[in-house]
């Protein structure tokens, strides 16, 4: 996840965090806290069991970071609406990228495994988070492409649903940036890419309530600990829907950029914001 794009309009303005929304902070972030700890004790706890039996197939620790998204999702006051049905076939989810909260929102539909930038399992924190929920690291080079092949292909066999941002970076919410169609490729060099489908996701957030409608979005140089603060303690929280369109198959394309350019005009179709502002 990274934040360089720049908005021309500027940032939300920022406001101070009222006495009732630093009780909120402490209530709601505490409890965050505490649940995503349980949840990572209890991922490692069955890892124990599950490592030496199913090695990397992981069948039981990743219904817990559905659970600990939902809740989470739920202790923020921030309901999520879905429609359609997640992919179940062997293959990748591709979705628009506005902010950190998309990792619970995403995340709480089903069971995922997000690619990532490899600078990201340093992080401080969020690595840790990341390394247990069995994100895919990789590096976006041109000479990584066989390597990222091999890693996708491992992982589609063991019946995993991979998720990335084509994107490339998170934005303020309201518009859908042009896909980069360089992580599309390792999908048509697969074994199996007669049978290999990427499903387009649509994530729309709407803002509080007298809010900036950029409420939710992370961009930027906005700091993450200022955004996450501000998220935890707004008094009056929006919400989230999530679209999961029909599946596209891979062997349909002829090129990686004819795959990418359709799932990004199904998204951006779908994005009541972006739709509505097609210069974006």
């Amino acid at each position: 996840m990274t934040t360089t794009w720049i908005s021309d309009d500027g940032e939300p303005i920022d406001k101070k965090i009222s006495i009732y929304g630093w009780v909120l902070l402490f209530t709601r972030g505490g409890a965050i806290i505490f649940v995503i700890t349980i949840g990572l004790f209890l991922k490692f706890f069955l890892r124990l069991f599950e490592k030496p039996l199913f090695r990397n197939r992981r069948p039981l620790t990743p219904h817990i970071t559905v659970l600990v998204s939902r809740i989470s999702l739920w202790i923020l006051s921030i309901p999520v609406k879905r429609f359609g049905f997640p992919l179940e076939k062997a293959g990748a989810l591709v979705a628009n990228h506005s902010s950190w909260l998309d990792i619970f929102a995403l995340n709480s539909g089903q069971r995922l495994y997000f690619v990532s930038k490899s600078e990201v399992a340093k992080w401080p924190g969020i690595g840790l988070l990341a390394k247990a929920t069995g994100t895919l690291f990789i590096r976006r080079e041109a000479k990584e492409a066989v390597v990222q092949k091999k890693l996708f292909e491992q992982r589609i066999k063991m019946g995993h649903r991979l998720l990335f941002f084509p994107e490339g970076t998170s934005t303020d919410g309201m518009r859908v940036l042009p896909f980069k169609s360089a992580l599309f490729q390792a999908f048509f060099d697969l074994n199996l890419n007669s049978e290999c489908f990427i499903q387009p996701v649509t994530v729309t957030y709407f803002a509080p309530k007298n809010e900036d409608h950029r409420f939710y979005g992370w961009w930027g140089d906005m700091s993450f600990t200022v955004h996450l603060l501000k998220t935890i303690a707004s008094r009056r929280q929006g919400s989230i829907e999530i679209k999961y369109h029909d599946p596209l198959l891979v062997s349909d394309f002829a090129k990686r950029k004819e795959l990418a350019v359709a799932a990004e005009k199904i998204i951006r179709s779908s994005h009541i914001f972006a739709a509505a502002n097609p210069k974006n």
